[in-house]
């Protein structure tokens, strides 16, 4: 039997990604890796660390500062283009000043940009012009993530956190989230911000956005989407992905 084809395809698979991102995630996250590496693009390598930074283990930020540091620096020996601190809320509790020192903190233990999922977020918020948002999350509270987005001139008009222990964020279905934004949309609302990334979120945005006609931001969405256009130059040019919603369809045009 001549096995040669077959060989060559899968080697074919495994040619290595134009260009690497790595993600820092909260230890209790379970949803992040299978999302970035079902939706990821071909040419972009999604790398993985876990640090203690969210639920239970959330606390201020001088205590994290070794937790994220060490993580970084195993990221490093990936050898990623950019790092991301990929927790919603924790970084958006840090505020803007906060979240600096974590970009700094990742920078100076490994030489490496880096990105927060905080400022990802807001900037998909912007380029889909979304000013005025309805906030739906699984959180205990969503103070942390108003207090961020109010700062930064976002009005949150409504807003409803499922008050969730971490490890039962996942029961709550796309379709769940499907519901829940039309039945909290309001006519003054832009579009819908579904916070968190450790969730089942990112499947619901397609539906949302045509039950509702308004564009839907995501966490891992957000960052998925700023990991492109930051690295566009070395990915090179991706097919459409409609089922991610308006915000990727941004990047080609």
């Amino acid at each position: 039997m001549n096995v040669m084809p077959a060989i060559a395809k899968d080697s074919a698979a495994m040619i290595p990604p134009r260009a690497r991102v790595g993600l820092i995630i909260p230890s209790v996250n379970t949803f992040s890796e299978p999302q970035f590496n079902h939706f990821a693009p071909e040419g972009l390598g999604i790398n993985i660390a876990r640090a203690r930074v969210a639920g239970e283990w959330k606390r201020p930020l001088p205590e994290m500062k070794g937790e994220i540091a060490d993580a970084a620096k195993l990221l490093s020996d990936a050898h990623p283009d950019v790092i991301v601190f990929h927790c919603t809320d924790t970084s958006m509790t840090q505020g803007p000043q906060g979240e600096g020192k974590i970009l700094d903190i990742v920078k100076d233990a490994t030489g490496i940009d880096a990105m927060a999922t905080s400022r990802l977020v807001l900037d998909a918020l912007q380029t889909l012009g979304m000013k005025k948002v309805v906030l739906l999350t699984p959180y205990k509270s969503n103070k942390a993530v108003i207090d961020y987005l109010t700062a930064a001139g976002v009005t949150v008009v409504a807003d409803v956190a499922l008050k969730l222990e971490a490890k039962n964020f996942g029961s709550v279905t796309p379709q769940d989230w499907a519901r829940l934004a039309k039945e909290n949309d309001r006519p003054d609302a832009d579009g819908i911000f579904l916070s968190c990334t450790n969730t089942t979120q990112i499947e619901a945005i397609a539906e949302i956005e045509r039950t509702l006609g308004k564009p839907v931001v995501n966490s891992n969405q957000a960052v998925l989407w700023g990991c492109m256009r930051r690295l566009a130059a070395k990915v090179g040019a991706v097919k459409p992905m409609p089922q991610l919603g308006r915000l990727m369809q941004s990047l080609n045009g």
